[in-house]
C-alpha cells in the first residue's frame, strides 16, 4: 500500500518534468534548422529544412500506418547525392549535407509517387 502511494507522485512529477508524451501531429521531423520548402504529391510531402551551414529533408508519407516504399535524396549543387530509402511506415531521413553558400535539391518519393524541388537555397 505504501509503496503505491510512493508511485503516484513520483509518475506525476516525471510527467511534468518530461511533458506529456508526443502525438504523431508533435512528432519531430527529424530535422534541425527553419522550414524553407514544402513540397506535397498524392501520397506524401518533401520537406526541406536550412540551417545556417546545414540543409536537411525528409519524405513524409500522408498516411502513414503500414510499410511501403520510400526514399529521399538531397544533394549540393557540385557534392555528392545522400540518400535514404527503405520500407518505412511514417517517413526516409532525415539526410543532411552541408550547404553554407551552396544550392541544393532534393527529391522525395513515398509508395512509387515523388516530388522533386530543384535547385534551391541559392
Amino acid at each position: 500500500m505504501a509503496a503505491r502511494l510512493l508511485v503516484l507522485p513520483l509518475l506525476a512529477g516525471l510527467v511534468l518534468l518530461l511533458g506529456p508524451p508526443a502525438t504523431a501531429a508533435q512528432a519531430a521531423p527529424g530535422c534541425s534548422g527553419r522550414p524553407a520548402k514544402t513540397v506535397a504529391f498524392a501520397t506524401g510531402e518533401l520537406r526541406v529544412y536550412k540551417s545556417r551551414t546545414h540543409a536537411c529533408a525528409v519524405a513524409v508519407a500522408k498516411a502513414p500506418g503500414r510499410k511501403r516504399a520510400m526514399s529521399v535524396t538531397l544533394q549540393p549543387r557540385g557534392g555528392r547525392v545522400v540518400k535514404d530509402s527503405g520500407s518505412f511506415t511514417t517517413m526516409a531521413g532525415p539526410v543532411t549535407v552541408n550547404a553554407l553558400n551552396r544550392c541544393v535539391r532534393a527529391t522525395g518519393a513515398v509508395a512509387g509517387k515523388s516530388a522533386s524541388t530543384g535547385w534551391i537555397l541559392c
